[in-house]
C-alpha cells in the first residue's frame, strides 16, 4: 500500500487536520472509524500520520515489529513530569529497568496485595451515606491512590488527593496541551503556564524525594516494589537504580497505577448506573458467591460476570485510548510501507468499536465476553493495557484492584444517575476521564 494509495479526510493547508482533532479527538478518530478500514492518512501541521485501525496490523506496530519503532516524539512532553520511568524511556535503558521491575508484578506476586485492595475500599465507603450524591471518580482516585501507595510504599497517604492530586491534574492538562500544539514554547521560557507546570512537579517531586529519603534512612526491610527497585541490581553490571531514576519509576507508578484504574473504576459504575438490568446482574452474583462476608482472594476468579462487566467497560472506555510510534527505518506494516521517522497511531477507543468484531459496537454488553468471546476475534481487537514488550506492566494489579473495589462497594450500594448529569462526556487527556466529574447517587442496599 503506497502513500499515494491511503486515504484520509480533506486537511487545512497549514494544520492539516491539528485543528479539528484538538476540538474534539474522539469525535474525529470516530469519523475515521466510519469512513476508513484498515488504515487512515491525517496531517498534523507538515507531519503525515497513519492511524491503524486493523487489529492484525496493529499486532504488528505492537508485537512482531516493535523493534523498529519508538514512542511518538509527543510523549516526549511527559519526561518533565516522569522523567525516565518505563511510560517513556526506550531501548536498552527501557528493557532494563523492566527486567527490575517485572519479578514485582507477576500474577502470583501482586495476589499478595488482594487483602490490603479489599481493606482500603471498605475503609472508604464507611463514611457513605445512603440517598446521597458522590462525585465517584474522587471517590476512585482516593480509594486507587490509597492503594497503590499502600502496596507498592508501604505508606498511608492521608487525603492523599488533595495532595497529589491538583499537581498531577495541572501536570495531565498541561501534557496534553503541549502534545497538541504545532508551536510548543520551550520549558525555561517562564510564561504563566510553564510556571504552573515546573511547580507542580516541584511538589510531586518533594512527595517522592521525601518517600525515598525515609526509606534510605530506614533500617527495616520493606516487601513492596520500592524495596525490591532499592534492592534490584543490574544483571550486567550489578549497578543499583540512582535516586533519580528511582524517581522516575516512583513518579511513573504513582501516576499510571491509581490514574489508569480509577478512570477504569468510575466507568464501570457509571455505565452500571446507566444500564440498572446490568448492575442488578452484577448484584446478584455477589450476592451468590459471597452472601454477607467480605470478598477474599479466592472469590476473585469466580466473579465471571463483574470481569465481564470491567473488560466491557475497559473496551468503550479504555484509559489508554491513543498512543502513537515513530518508526526508526521503513517498515512493512500489513501492506502499509511507513517511512523512517513517520508516526502511526493506534487507538483501542476506535478499535474496540469495529462493528466487524463488536456487534452494535456503541452498546455497553457485558454479555458479549461470555463464552470465551476473545478467543474468537484477534487478539488485537481488544487490547486495553497495549501489548508485546511495552504491554501494561501493572495489567495484573490494576484487574485485581477493579475487581475486589468494585465488588466492594457494589455489595454494600446501589448506583445511579445523578439527575443534575444529563450527559457524561469522555475527556481524552493523557488518559480518558469523565469530563468535569462524575455525579452519581448512591443508595444502600437491604
Amino acid at each position: 500500500m503506497k502513500d499515494a494509495t491511503i486515504d484520509g479526510p480533506r486537511a487545512s493547508f497549514i494544520g492539516g487536520h491539528l485543528l479539528e482533532f484538538r476540538q474534539d479527538p474522539l469525535a474525529f478518530l470516530n469519523k475515521l472509524r466510519a469512513h476508513y478500514k484498515d488504515v487512515a492518512k491525517i496531517r498534523f501541521g507538515k507531519e503525515p500520520i497513519y492511524v491503524v485501525m486493523n487489529p492484525d496490523m496493529i499486532k504488528e506496530v505492537l508485537v512482531s515489529k516493535a523493534g523498529v519503532f519508538i514512542k511518538s516524539e509527543a510523549f516526549n512532553e511527559l519526561k518533565p513530569f516522569l522523567g525516565e520511568g518505563l511510560l517513556t524511556s526506550e531501548g536498552d535503558f527501557h528493557m532494563r529497568q523492566r527486567r527490575m521491575m517485572q519479578p514485582s508484578f507477576t500474577k502470583k506476586h501482586i495476589q499478595v496485595y488482594a487483602d490490603t485492595m479489599k481493606n482500603v475500599a471498605y475503609e472508604a465507603i464507611e463514611s457513605w451515606q445512603s440517598d446521597k450524591e458522590r462525585i465517584i471518580n474522587v471517590d476512585m482516585m482516593n480509594v486507587a491512590l490509597a492503594i497503590i501507595s499502600k502496596t507498592m510504599f508501604s505508606m498511608d497517604v492521608n487525603e492523599s488527593h488533595d495532595t497529589i492530586g491538583p499537581p498531577i491534574d495541572t501536570g495531565m492538562h498541561i501534557a496534553t496541551k503541549r502534545m497538541r500544539a504545532l508551536v510548543k514554547i520551550p520549558h525555561s521560557i517562564p510564561t504563566k503556564e510553564n510556571q504552573q507546570f515546573m511547580n507542580a512537579i516541584k511538589v510531586l517531586d518533594g512527595v517522592v524525594y521525601d518517600i525515598i529519603r525515609s526509606r534510605r534512612e530506614s533500617t527495616a526491610e520493606h516487601d513492596d516494589l520500592l524495596g525490591i527497585l532499592m534492592a534490584a541490581r543490574d544483571e550486567d553490571d550489578q549497578s543499583k537504580m540512582t535516586d533519580q531514576q528511582l524517581r522516575d519509576e516512583v513518579m511513573t507508578i504513582f501516576l499510571a497505577g491509581h490514574e489508569t484504574t480509577a478512570n477504569a473504576m468510575s466507568w464501570a459504575l457509571y455505565l452500571l448506573a446507566k444500564n440498572p438490568v446490568v448492575q442488578e446482574k452484577a448484584h446478584k452474583e455477589l450476592d451468590d458467591v459471597l452472601g454477607d462476608r467480605q470478598i477474599e482472594l479466592e472469590d476473585v476468579e469466580k466473579l465471571s460476570y463483574l470481569k465481564q462487566v470491567i473488560q466491557e467497560s475497559l473496551r468503550l472506555y479504555p484509559p489508554a485510548w491513543m498512543f502513537g510510534r515513530e518508526a526508526l527505518e521503513d517498515v512493512q506494516i500489513g501492506e502499509l510501507l511507513v517511512p523512517k521517522g513517520e508516526t502511526v497511531f493506534v487507538s483501542p477507543y476506535i478499535t474496540h468499536r469495529l462493528d466487524e468484531y463488536f456487534e452494535e459496537p456503541d452498546q455497553f454488553n457485558p454479555d458479549r465476553f461470555n463464552n470465551d468471546f476473545l478467543k474468537t476475534i484477534p487478539s488485537y481487537a481488544f487490547f486495553p493495557f497495549g501489548g508485546g514488550p511495552r504491554v501494561c506492566i501493572g495489567n495484573h494489579f490494576a484487574m485485581l484492584e477493579a475487581t475486589i473495589v468494585l465488588a466492594t462497594v457494589l455489595q454494600h450500594f446501589t448506583f445511579t444517575m445523578s439527575s443534575s448529569m444529563a450527559i457524561v462526556e469522555p475527556e481524552p487527556l493523557i488518559t480518558l476521564r469523565p469530563k468535569g466529574g462524575l455525579l452519581l447517587r448512591v443508595n444502600k442496599r437491604l
